[in-house]
């Protein structure tokens, strides 16, 4: 297993569709979710359930994209998030849809309506959080192991933002707080995977150091490979469990997620590791 010898094949297809999220950003843009676009939030109380298909024929009067969430535990209760800033007409218009046709008390409902600051300050935070994580991620790994793994790490974790964000563009996922979460959560994810390989690099080097660098770092990757491939098939089957069970909320963090932790796992072994090959090769 050479996987070195491709590094080039798996450089271009990373940066496809990198490419590729980019013509959809400048094509079509970001499905901004109500936590960036502002919006309007209705809270109903059903009194017993009734199917997102059954209510979308009423919201889809006021708003088509207009998203509906079950709440509570016998799902009597429903959330509905609409992008767009409804008049106080339409909003007492909908309610009587509702009103009328499940026959809801006057009182079991409340409304809510704000701008994108919320969202704005949500994604300025992110960024902040984001940078910070990776400038002490760069100094614990240049301290532990040496400046070319901390860099090949941070450049691999830039790679996986960048293709999280490309699968939003490419997918459509809607742009929310779950895009947050997923973006920091798989870069922890992939870090730790990253640091479990270049941990077994720098064993190898300390023992041999007259093997040839490319020979090192592909039996490093060989001997982690079983454990890499375990634990993101054990840590996506409970995520895909998730997707399956969930309600809609918890499926749009869902599946983001499992995207991001198959390219976390992709850049650990075809994008950190060579990138690392390509540093100790200059220096």
């Amino acid at each position: 297993m050479d996987i070195l010898k491709y590094r080039k094949i798996t450089y271009f297809i990373s940066l496809a569709i990198i490419a590729l999220g980019v013509i959809m950003f400048f094509t079509k843009g970001f499905n901004l979710g109500i936590d960036f676009t502002g919006g309007t939030i209705i809270t109903l109380d059903l009194t017993e359930y009734k199917s997102i298909d059954e209510l979308k024929t009423i919201t889809d009067k006021f708003d088509e994209n207009a998203s509906i969430i079950h709440e509570g535990e016998s799902k009597d209760k429903i959330i509905i998030k609409s992008n767009k800033d409804l008049s106080n007409d339409d909003i007492n218009l909908l309610i009587d849809e509702f009103r009328s046709q499940y026959g809801i008390d006057n009182n079991n409902y409340q409304t809510e309506k704000f701008g994108p600051s919320m969202g704005n300050e949500i994604f300025r935070r992110a960024i902040i959080s984001i940078l910070v994580a990776l400038i002490f991620m760069l100094i614990y790994i240049s301290i532990r192991f040496q400046f070319n793994f901390g860099l090949a790490a941070i450049i691999a974790l830039v790679h996986d933002t960048l293709i999280m964000v490309s699968l939003y563009l490419i997918f459509n996922f809607p742009v929310n707080s779950a895009f947050i979460a997923a973006i920091l959560t798989i870069l922890g994810y992939s870090i730790n995977d990253t640091i479990i390989v270049f941990d077994r690099i720098r064993e190898e080097l300390s023992l041999d150091k007259k093997v040839k660098l490319d020979v090192l770092i592909n039996n490093s990757i060989k001997k982690t490979l079983r454990r890499t491939i375990f634990t993101s098939l054990t840590t996506i089957m409970a995520v895909l469990s998730l997707y399956v069970f969930g309600v809609d909320a918890i499926r749009q963090l869902a599946l983001p997620l499992m995207f991001g932790m198959i390219a976390g796992t992709y850049s650990t072994l075809f994008i950190a590791s060579p990138i690392l090959y390509n540093l100790e090769l200059k220096k």
